[in-house]
């Protein structure tokens, strides 16, 4: 849900220093509610480092296999049985394990005149970084700051299932805030380069707004048709809807997300849909019997609309039911919406038929006879709109122009509806499940040619980077060589935790805010691409760039999965539709699982001249 990178500025902090702060805050943060998981990329490791020093060897006559199995007897525990004393079973472990470099010195490798011989005294330790297996920086363009390059740690972390994405990522922000200038040094920054909860919290917000705008318009509408008193009706039966739907929700075990909230968007025309006709075909009764009370009037309103409400609701739902029942991936993302959706609909009809004809009856307390002065206004705008309805209509239905006028209508109706089919076929309306969406963040995926050094592979993410800090609306990256960057909504079905060689490589890319840029993220995305390509095309390298799906993330748009009894057949059978995969226009990356074979040599001992 969050992600953060350590980097400094000042030469002397380097990853080693980064990695003991970041060591640091994993273990504090590790108590923050909600946490599961702190994960450190980027950090290069400790490494005790002896080197033999052969003359000193000589001179008590010991040599590397010697040394070396004394090394490797050492620095270990295993358990050793067990003791009975006092009643008390305990259990009793041998050896022990190093911490530092003085005591790998002191370590005892041979016994010479019956003197021991100290580590120290044939060889040098140092304690240390590792060998490097990974390289990662971050890059701050100068529409972030100082632009420039410097070693980095990216750190992120995942929450408990069930718990707030939201509150989790702000408590950390928080606890981060609080740890500057103690556990992370004055001279190291600490940038949020991924905050998941903040993005579900303005989506959230979005959302609710859009709720709020759609309940409001529809409770205009009935006021502007009926009257203030169907409208007060209307609005009060669709906020008790949306109560106990949000808590049938809640008791179904979904939580309130982005999905869900759009499943009440999707379904809010049908929630209020039947408050609307009964409060509807109240107001007509009146009007039609102004001589009866509205005890009389309710009971035969209602029961002249129940059937057909009940059916048109339960047509509604077992179409959207089927959805429920979608497997795979697309299932959790799926259904929340007909789940939600029909939930509401069964509720709304229950509310329509008990409550709103309880409110009528409190709240339409005068007939259309006795209470004409009280709602003039209403009876004022429902007469205008009646009169414009029917003098609309009256062109249509005139005995002389009437036929002729319907038929110009209908053709004009069919002429929209095949102008409106052919938009796609001509390429003006793009057919997709899902709009894009303007996100902060893009990454690319680097993939050089089996067997490439990890220096190479990170010689070229810095020629991307390079380009990267030409284009105005990127703030910061990081790169990744020689492993993945912290997992994201995309790569969970991807994979891409499992990116792990020194010819793969990582960009992570963030953008200025997207209210502080004209263009969204897609449009960034596509016109950075050529360029980009351009750059790996002479390393034979494929480069993907990769976007945060609107929805449920996928292996690829187009998939094709190769079985066959042989691995080179299924190569054989791989290679004929990537080549037409590349020959088709409007596809402009392929890719294979298939590993290409890397360099390598075989060493193989003749036994009998060994011997």
């Amino acid at each position: 849900v969050l992600a953060w990178t350590l980097w400094s500025k000042d030469a002397e902090q380097g990853a080693a220093q980064l990695q003991a702060v970041a060591h640091s805050l994993e273990a504090d943060l590790k108590r923050v509610t909600g946490t599961r998981e702190i994960l450190t990329t980027g950090a290069p490791g400790r490494m005790i480092r002896i080197e033999p020093d052969v003359a000193r060897m000589a001179n008590v006559q010991l040599s590397l296999n010697e040394l070396q199995r004394a090394l490797q007897g050492a620095g270990g525990s295993l358990p050793a049985g067990q003791l009975l004393a006092g009643n008390q079973q305990i259990q009793l472990d041998a050896g022990g394990w190093f911490s530092d470099a003085r005591e790998v010195e002191q370590l005892v490798v041979a016994v010479r005149q019956n003197r021991p011989v100290y580590l120290h005294d044939v060889a040098s330790v140092t304690d240390g970084s590792a060998v490097p297996g990974q390289y990662v920086w971050h890059g701050v363009t100068s529409t972030g700051g100082a632009s420039g390059e410097y070693p980095a740690i990216t750190m992120s972390v995942t929450k408990k299932a069930g718990q707030n994405a939201v509150e989790v990522a702000s408590a950390v922000k928080a606890r981060l805030e609080l740890l500057r200038n103690t556990v992370v040094p004055a001279g190291v920054e600490l940038s949020i380069t991924r905050d998941y909860g903040q993005t579900a919290d303005e989506k959230a917000s979005k959302l609710m707004q859009k709720l709020l705008f759609a309940t409001l318009s529809v409770v205009a509408l009935v006021f502007f048709a009926l009257g203030k008193r169907e409208a007060a009706i209307v609005g009060t039966a669709v906020l008790l809807t949306l109560t106990a739907t949000l808590f049938a929700s809640w008791a179904w075990g979904f939580t309130l997300n982005r999905v869900s909230l759009f499943a009440l968007i999707f379904s809010i025309g049908i929630l209020v849909d039947d408050a609307i006709v009964v409060v509807e075909n109240i107001h007509r009764h009146q009007a039609l019997f102004p001589q009866r009370t509205l005890t009389e009037i309710i009971p035969g309103a209602v029961a002249e609309v129940g059937g057909p409400t009940i059916l048109a609701t339960l047509t509604v739902i077992a179409a959207l039911l089927p959805m429920a029942f979608v497997t795979g991936l697309m299932g959790p993302y799926m259904s929340p919406i007909p789940i939600n959706a029909s939930m509401g609909m069964l509720l709304s009809l229950a509310i329509a038929f008990v409550m709103t004809p309880w409110l009528s009856r409190l709240w339409m307390k005068s007939s259309h006879a006795q209470g004409e002065h009280a709602e003039h206004g209403s009876a004022a705008r429902g007469s205008a709109l009646a009169r414009r309805f029917e003098q609309f209509f009256r062109r249509f239905l005139d005995p002389l122009h009437g036929a002729k006028r319907r038929m110009q209508l209908g053709l004009l109706v069919l002429a929209l509806i095949l102008v409106s089919v052919a938009l796609p076929v001509i390429g003006w309306v793009q057919l997709k499940m899902l709009p894009f969406d303007n996100k902060s963040e893009f990454q690319l995926v680097l993939d050089m040619p089996a067997g490439t050094p990890l220096e190479k592979t990170a010689g070229v993410l810095r020629e991307l980077g390079a380009y990267l800090q030409t284009v105005p609306e990127v703030q910061d990256y990081q790169a990744y060589a020689g492993t993945s960057a912290p997992i994201s909504f995309n790569g969970l079905v991807r994979q891409y935790y499992l990116r792990q060689g020194s010819e793969q490589g990582d960009i992570q890319v963030n953008l200025v805010d997207k209210h502080h840029r004209k263009e969204q993220s897609h449009a960034i995305a596509m016109r950075v691409r050529p360029a980009l390509q351009a750059i790996v095309k002479p390393y034979g390298a494929s480069l993907k760039v990769v976007e945060v799906p609107p929805g449920p993330p996928v292996m690829a748009p187009l998939v094709a999965e190769i079985y066959g009894p042989d691995d080179d057949g299924r190569r054989q059978a791989a290679a004929q539709v990537r080549k037409v995969f590349e020959q088709t226009s409007g596809i402009v990356d392929t890719d294979s699982s298939a590993q290409a074979d890397s360099p390598r040599l075989w060493l193989r001992v003749d036994r009998s001249k060994a011997a």
